[in-house]
This record gives C-alpha cells, sequence and structure tokens, in this order.
C-alpha cells in the first residue's frame, strides 16, 4: 500500500461562497474511486487542487506518483497520442485533430492517457460522447489498469464497473464510502431509514416531555389555587393563621420543578431534522392533447443518406402509445437523425395528426437570459406554479436558484430547467437527445423518474445503461442502416 497523495487545508472560495473546506486527502495506489456530488459542488476544482492546476492560499499537496488528467472536452487542446493500437480500438482513426467529433476527441484524450507510465488517472466525465462500445472498452481498459483513480462521472453504470470507493462532495465536505456506486446508495437509503428512525424517537421524546411538562405545571396550578383556598379559610377560621400553607407549598414547587427538569431535557435533546422526502411528481395531460392511435409514430422503409454514407436503408420501427423508447447505436449510425426525420415528418415516416411534439437538444437554445427562471417556466405551461416548483426541486433547484435570471445560472443548471421545461410543456410526445449528459447524478436519478411519470410519449437517444435498464420499454438499436428491435 503506497501513499501517492496527500493533501492538507483545501479551502476554495468562490464569489464569497465557501466551495471546498477539506482538512485532509489522501489517495493510495489500490484506491479507484468515483467522485460524486451535485452540479457545481466543487469536483472539478477539486481535482484541479490534486493536480496542482489550482493553488489555493494554505494548501499542501505532496504527490509521490505521476498522473494523467482527461478533462471534460472544452478545457484543453488536444495533444498527439502515438499509441496507435489504443486508439484503434477506441476508434480513432487517424491523428487528424481538426474537425473531429465529440465522441473521437473523448475517445483521444482517454488513449493519451491510458497509454502515458503514470501512477494515477484523473478523469472528468471521461465517458461523456461516448457510444455503448466505447464505454464497455473504456471500462476494461480502467479494469486492467494497475494504478490509482479518481473518477467523476454520471454514468451509474459506468462508477459500478470500474470504482471500490464513493467520495461525496457535499457542502464543501467529503464523505467517503466503500464500494462502488449502488453500494453507495444503498448506504445512503440506510442512512435515511437510520435518519428517518432517529427524527420519529426524537419527536416522539420530545412530545412525551412536553405532554408531561404541561401536566406537571397544570397539577401545579392546581395545588396553587387548592392552596389559596385553604389560607383564605384558614385566615376566616383562625384570625390569619396560615395552618397547612407550608406544605402545599413544597409539593407545587416541586410540580414546577419537575416541569422545568422536563424542559431542560428538551432543550438538551437538541434539534434532529427529518430526512429529505422525496418528492412526488404527478404529471396530467389535458383531454385537449389525448391520442388515440396505438402507434402514434411508425417507419416504413425509410432511407437516408449523406453524400456517400448510407444512414437508413429500409429502416422501419413503430412507437406505441404512451411508451418510453430508446434508440442506441455507435456514433456516427444516425440515432440523432433520425429523431429530426420524425420531427419533420420525412419520407416513410407517419406521424398522428394531433401530435405536439416537444424536441430537447443538447445546444441551439434561444432564450431570454435576462428573464426569471420561475417565469421562463410559466410560459405555455398548464400547472400551477406549486406544480411547477415541485418539478424543480426534484431536479435539485433551491428556492434561491429558481428566482435567478437565467444569466445567472450554470450549463448543468440551464439544460435541467430545458428538461423541466419540456416535461411540463404542451406536448403529448417527447424527442430527448442524450437527456443524462452534463447532469449531476442526483439529477438523473431524478430526470429518470421524472420519464417513466411522464403520461406521453417520449422516444429518447441515450448510452446511459442504467436510464436505458430503467425508463425503456422498447430499445431499437441502429445497426447495419436499419432498426432492430433488442428490448420490448
Amino acid at each position: 500500500m503506497e501513499l501517492l497523495l496527500k493533501a492538507i487545508d483545501i479551502c476554495v472560495e468562490y464569489t464569497g461562497r465557501e466551495v471546498l473546506n477539506i482538512k485532509e486527502l489522501e489517495l493510495y495506489d489500490y484506491d479507484r474511486i468515483g467522485l460524486v456530488g451535485s452540479n457545481g459542488a466543487g469536483k472539478s476544482t477539486l481535482l484541479k487542487v490534486l493536480l496542482g492546476v489550482l493553488i489555493p492560499p494554505g494548501c499542501k499537496v505532496k504527490r509521490s506518483g505521476s498522473f494523467a488528467y482527461i478533462p471534460q472536452l472544452e478545457e484543453t487542446a488536444i495533444q498527439e497520442s502515438t499509441d496507435y493500437a489504443l486508439m484503434g480500438k477506441l476508434g480513432v482513426s487517424g491523428l487528424n485533430t481538426q474537425n473531429i467529433s465529440g465522441g473521437e476527441e473523448t475517445r483521444l484524450k482517454v488513449a493519451q492517457a491510458l497509454s502515458g507510465q503514470v501512477h494515477g488517472i484523473f478523469a472528468d466525465e471521461p465517458t461523456c460522447h461516448l457510444d455503448s462500445e466505447g464505454i464497455d472498452f473504456l471500462i476494461g481498459q480502467l479494469q486492467y489498469f494497475s494504478g490509482a483513480l479518481l473518477i467523476i462521472s454520471h454514468d451509474r453504470y459506468f462508477l459500478d464497473e470500474v470504482v471500490n470507493k464513493i467520495w461525496e462532495l457535499k457542502e464543501g465536505k467529503i464523505t467517503e464510502y466503500w464500494g462502488n456506486y449502488s453500494d453507495y446508495l444503498r448506504h445512503k437509503e440506510e442512512e435515511y431509514h437510520n435518519q428517518a428512525v432517529r427524527y420519529d424517537q426524537f419527536v416522539a421524546e420530545r412530545d412525551r416531555l412536553e405532554r408531561a411538562a404541561k401536566d406537571k405545571r397544570k397539577q401545579a396550578r392546581k395545588v396553587d389555587q387548592k392552596a389559596k383556598g385553604a389560607v383564605k379559610k384558614v385566615m376566616t377560621e383562625s384570625g390569619g393563621r396560615l395552618g397547612h400553607q407550608k406544605t402545599m407549598g413544597s409539593k407545587q414547587k416541586t410540580l414546577y420543578n419537575a416541569a422545568k427538569s422536563m424542559e431542560h431535557r428538551i432543550e438538551a435533546m437538541g434539534d434532529v431534522h427529518a430526512p429529505e422526502k422525496t418528492r412526488v411528481i404527478r404529471f396530467r395531460q389535458s383531454q385537449a392533447l389525448a391520442l388515440h392511435n396505438p402507434y402514434p409514430i411508425t417507419g416504413t422503409e425509410i432511407n437516408k443518406c449523406f453524400g456517400d454514407k448510407v444512414l437508413f436503408q429500409k429502416a422501419s420501427f413503430q412507437i406505441p402509445l404512451g411508451a418510453k423508447v430508446a434508440f442506441t447505436g455507435g456514433n456516427g449510425t444516425g440515432k440523432t437523425t433520425l429523431l429530426y426525420m420524425i420531427l419533420n415528418q420525412e419520407t416513410g415516416i407517419s406521424v398522428s395528426p394531433k401530435a405536439e411534439i416537444g424536441y430537447f437538444a443538447q445546444n441551439g437554445y434561444k432564450f431570454n437570459r435576462d428573464q426569471g427562471g420561475i417565469a421562463y417556466m410559466e410560459e405555455n405551461c398548464d400547472y400551477q406554479q406549486s406544480e411547477i416548483r415541485s418539478v424543480l426541486a426534484s431536479m435539485g433547484f433551491s428556492q434561491n436558484d429558481i428566482q435567478k435570471e437565467l444569466s445567472m445560472l450554470s450549463g448543468g443548471e440551464i439544460i435541467k430547467l430545458l428538461l423541466a421545461k419540456m416535461l411540463l410543456g404542451h406536448y403529448n410526445i417527447l424527442l430527448i437527445d442524450e437527456p443524462g449528459n452534463f447532469l449531476d447524478l442526483p439529477s438523473v436519478a431524478a430526470l429518470e423518474v421524472l420519464m417513466k411519470n411522464y403520461m406521453g410519449t417520449i422516444l429518447f437517444i441515450s448510452h446511459d445503461q442504467r436510464l436505458l435498464e430503467n425508463v425503456a420499454d422498447r430499445i431499437y438499436t441502429i445497426k447495419d442502416w436499419c432498426l432492430h428491435l433488442t428490448k420490448g
């Protein structure tokens, strides 16, 4: 067991907000860690501190080995790799780094990291833009990599296959959990259950003590009233002699002291917070948007070419009403093109006349950046503001966040807002292209629930294995210019 890295006093602030406040962090050669946390929690910042890219005042980082870094796509220019065999397996055909796709760029950066002789690899969303085949190959390479791993990822399947420890970054602190991501979720569920039990016990004991204290004070008041009556009687009969007043006063004092003792015990209990409840979002759909066609979208022997490249050749498919249908396949096989063909109702594709289609892409959005989040969500929306707030809260938005202007939101927050707006929109069919990219893990899990509960029909593209398993009723895999039904 070799200590590869030790960091002390990692303190980072941004615009007056404490992003990181970690006293000590250690990374060993056997560590294979998944770094998880909400968007904006400081995950990428922590990687940069550990790598020495960012040096906060007072922070000390001692490295006993060399590390490779796989950044997010926009962060650095690509260097050429010389591991041709690895590049070929990752699907990178050559060294021309001009005009390559996002998936090819990711593969090239992965190849660079894996071909180096390093003690550890730090990676920030390495599966982003990789297709399923690329993800599986990357998993195999990292499983055989003998050094340490510290990986930020929103892909639950990938984390389950690669890591043996989770670092949860929350409110600037790191909490460590042994096991993969599924183990982490079980730990969190157990924590939730234990917190619920503690809260129920706290409330029950607090209520018992409050009732007991109230009863003691009530008894003391009765004694007080009885004592005053006795005093009046004695003063009348014996000219002012107080008789049993002392005895009655002692009993009254004992009762008041017992009440005070219970109130002190309530104060000493402190405060136990209730665990945050999972919000249940109930979608509804107006009768005006109802579809009665059992297959509102069908494709019959569709064809599509770009120059000499054939994407579809006599391909056919059927989309059942209310189904959640996923399209998978390698990069460049035509998944996004197919959504565009459906949206534009190209030759061979039939769409129900009453279809109201909402489309989510990952770029090209236009909106008033000076507009507030709630005002933007309320446009062309039949839901009450309370329902809108519930959906946004389930996606990780705080009350403060949803009051901000759109220009103040991060890229990940904008994506979440756009997805939420579409799910609450005046649509009965949704086309969604890679909804999980750039979302944090809690938001991906929330999106999964929202998609499952959505009343209409959803067609989506994803390489997220867990999203496919948990949401898709039917999966079409695009291969050899055709759509093959692999589930449903």
